[in-house]
């Protein structure tokens, strides 16, 4: 299955060489191009992407503020959004995370690790890494969200101990088959506890997943190991 791709920067250089390099290679395409953030909602809306490679700065409106508008909209929830930023510990970044990115890269990001990590938020995965998230949940992610953009869910309450367990590890930076080693767990079982969490919690992919773990208090940064 082709991978559909929206390009959302307001650089029209970086927009086609980004293009040249997605249509490159057979499972992906790109199907549209927004030069600020309005439009990208509204290409958004129109094209049904599977996932939106958002600058984060941009005008009209901003990568944070599209994202939020295009992660609210229900009929949207199968659209992913890669965040693109100079700066990866940027407060602008843990907003946009918030109002529901599945990840961030820099723009000095390698050919094929973008495309890589395309794949990775397509498939519903989060695309962060441990070192940058732990930035990220340090400066900004466990406090108290004052913006709004995302509500700390009651529902936190009503995980099982072992999807507890499992969360809290998603929560570090490990991989569904690094979880499984360490409880001693197939991969697949692993996989259901993180849907079943992610049911529980309204999260739309794994990386809302990890802000509500810290949001709510479920894990705290000091613990990672």
């Amino acid at each position: 299955m082709t991978i559909r791709v929206l390009l959302a920067d307001d650089q029209a250089l970086l927009r086609a060489t980004f293009r040249i390099l997605i249509d490159s290679v057979e499972d992906l395409t790109v199907v549209a191009e927004a030069a600020d953030g309005q439009e990208a909602v509204g290409l958004t809306a129109e094209h049904r992407p599977d996932v939106v490679v958002m600058d984060i700065r941009m005008p009209n409106l901003d990568g944070v503020a599209a994202t939020a508008a295009i992660c609210s909209r229900p009929e949207l929830a199968d659209t992913h959004i890669l965040i693109l930023t100079t700066f990866e510990n940027d407060e602008n970044v843990a907003k946009a995370l918030r109002a529901g990115a599945s990840g961030f890269l820099g723009k000095g990001v390698r050919p094929e690790e973008l495309l890589s990590s395309i794949r990775t938020v397509a498939a519903g995965d989060a695309l962060l890494s441990p070192a940058a998230t732990r930035a990220l949940v340090t400066r900004f992610l466990a406090t108290p969200d004052t913006d709004g953009f995302l509500a700390l869910p009651d529902a936190v309450k009503g995980l099982t101990d072992r999807e507890r367990e499992v969360t809290a590890l998603a929560a570090y930076g490990r991989s569904n088959a690094e979880i499984a080693e360490r409880l001693v767990l197939s991969p697949l079982t692993v996989r259901s506890h993180i849907q079943r969490a992610m049911t529980k919690l309204n999260a739309r992919d794994r990386a809302q997943l990890v802000v509500i773990a810290y949001q709510s208090g479920l894990v705290k940064p000091h613990t990672a190991s």
